[in-house]
């Protein structure tokens, strides 16, 4: 009976020190870390282009010389015998030349925040360490959290994976907010909030990952 009891303690002992799923699992996980732009920038408006045929606008001409420029494009092109284009040059009845258009973001994102670098974690202590970090409830609490619930500006993201091709596990993490959002997964802990020493260690684990300059 005395070693059936010194057996379940040590099973309960053993169970109670395991970092909750999925964070059981990220020492053997393909874990990549991202460092990541908080927010986006305030997007570039394009100027309308002028219509067919008109002379471009130059800030800060005197409106009569400008007038003068109108007037000379004009007379231009009704020299310019017909089907003749000129590089530069939209001619009546036809479509504007191309003017400048946006263009298309194609920065890298994680989770829709963009990323500024990425690393993939290869050091099993290191993973094993946020395992555990992550892993356990008393490393959170809610009123620590400075930002709205599910609301976060990140300085870091994770995202790993059993195996390749799995389900990838994808969190965002903010020191900003002093918070943790889950975004593949339920988050398994009550609170999302981080505890001072949650965040130190995590940026003490993060500076390993990412070395000054990278």
């Amino acid at each position: 009976m005395l070693a059936f009891c010194l057996g379940a303690a040590a099973l309960s002992m053993g169970c109670a020190g395991k970092p909750a799923a999925p964070f059981d699992a990220l020492k053997t996980s393909n874990l990549t870390a991202y460092r990541l732009q908080n927010n986006d920038p305030a997007p570039v408006i394009a100027a309308a282009p002028a219509a067919p045929g008109a002379a471009p606008i130059i800030p800060g001409l005197d409106p009569n010389l400008q007038n003068s420029i109108t007037a000379g494009v004009a007379a231009l092109q009704k020299l310019i015998p017909p089907g003749l284009q000129i590089p530069g040059l939209a001619l009546p009845g036809t479509a504007a030349a191309p003017g400048v258009t946006p263009v298309a973001d194609t920065t890298p994102r994680f989770q829709s925040f963009r990323i500024l670098a990425q690393q993939q974690v290869l050091d099993t202590d290191l993973k094993e360490s946020l395992g555990k970090l992550l892993g356990d409830k008393d490393n959170f609490d809610n009123t620590l959290g400075r930002c709205a619930p599910n609301v976060v500006y990140p300085e870091f993201g994770l995202s790993f994976a059993s195996a390749p091709g799995a389900q990838s596990n994808d969190l965002l993490i903010s020191m900003g907010c002093n918070q943790i959002v889950s975004r593949t997964f339920s988050w398994p802990h009550p609170a999302t909030g981080m505890k001072s020493d949650t965040v130190a260690d995590l940026s003490e684990i993060f500076t390993k990952i990412f070395p000054q300059g990278t």
